[in-house]
């Protein structure tokens, strides 16, 4: 299903931000907005420049590429040595969207998007749903099993919009300043990274709005939550149609295997075949495409000995009904093929 042919009068404006072990990934959500979101832009934060070069080479007709150096100003600088690569990460993303704000004054609204995200299906019924909100945020929405997460966020940075309006600003500019302040892997003081920032704005902002529709933000932590099938060609999540999937700790492995998820989602529960088959699919394009300008890229892909640790301690722990196997089938068959010609090149 492609949705492209949706109301093109309004540029979506997208922000994101990946480096090249992301890059496989952040590509594949790119394509998938390219099927599915109408006019949009795709403005990548290029958090190396291996990923910036790769990325011009492509030469992908809806992206704005920023480099790194280009995006950094001294408060970012001045705590980029006190943080990890996931850390820094993290204190970038609520710079983002300011940064496109203040460089772009024809974005009256800009969402910031997680790299790891795939669109199943239009997404204006969210913008039907967000109508004139200053402020977007999607709740994680914990399945009973992993109720007590809810202590590291009840929000996930997955999807988080903010409009040029005072109300926007105000939360945006606060949500950077808190990030630049402290953003660290750890629960400190009802702080959690990025993320446990976002549980206050309900109370202590205006015109902030909590999306309802529950085919955005699936994930790992809630899609036992739904009854997931695969009708028409398009994935359902109860009766409303799959709009993203968050691919949360999705590893891609040599000769073409893949652990889909943390094996403690998939005990007990049915594993959500539609949609990983779709992902592997996508996956499998993604580096298609790298391939084409890059013949031996592999950065993402884990390391033979750590992949051989992935599959021993997913195939330990469940049982191939919940999915708990490798990804196989045709897929498999691809993608071994893709890793025998790059062997052999």
């Amino acid at each position: 299903m492609n949705d492209i042919s949706t109301d093109r009068s309004r540029v979506r404006h997208y922000c994101t931000l990946f480096d090249r072990n992301y890059l496989i990934k952040g590509l594949a959500m790119y394509q998938s907005l390219e099927r599915h979101a109408g006019d949009f832009r795709l403005h990548i934060l290029c958090m190396d420049d291996h990923a910036y070069d790769l990325l011009a080479r492509l030469a992908l007709p809806r992206a704005e590429l920023i480099r790194l150096t280009d995006f950094e100003d001294q408060a970012l600088l001045a705590v980029k040595a006190d943080r990890t690569v996931a850390e820094y990460c993290w204190t970038c993303a609520p710079c983002l969207p300011v940064y496109m704000l203040e460089r772009h004054p024809e974005v009256d609204f800009i969402t910031y998007l997680d790299a790891d995200l795939l669109f199943y299906s239009s997404l204006e019924p969210l913008y039907a749903e967000i109508g004139s909100a200053s402020s977007v945020i999607v709740e994680h929405r914990f399945s009973p099993r992993f109720a007590s997460a809810i202590v590291n966020g009840r929000y996930n940075v997955q999807w988080v919009s903010f409009r040029r309006d005072a109300a926007g600003l105000e939360t945006l500019y606060w949500w950077r300043d808190k990030c630049i302040e402290w953003c660290f892997y750890r629960l400190e003081d009802d702080r959690m990274g990025d993320q446990k920032y976002l549980d206050c704005w309900t109370t202590k902002f205006k015109g902030v709005h909590e999306l309802q529709h529950v085919g955005a933000g699936t994930g790992p932590w809630n899609y036992a939550n739904y009854r997931i099938r695969d009708e028409g060609g398009q994935v359902w999540v109860d009766d409303v149609p799959l709009v993203f999937y968050h691919f949360h700790s999705y590893r891609i492995l040599p000769d073409g295997q893949s652990i889909p998820m943390p094996a403690a989602y998939m005990e007990g529960v049915v594993f959500p075949k539609p949609i990983f088959d779709r992902y592997d699919s996508a996956i499998l394009d993604s580096l298609d495409t790298i391939r084409k300008v890059d013949p031996a890229f592999s950065c993402g892909i884990d390391a033979p000995g750590e992949a051989l640790r992935a599959v021993h301690t997913t195939k330990s722990t469940h049982s191939p009904d919940h999915g708990a196997q490798v990804a196989g089938g045709r897929i498999r068959a691809k993608l071994s093929s893709l890793w025998r010609s790059l062997r052999n090149r």
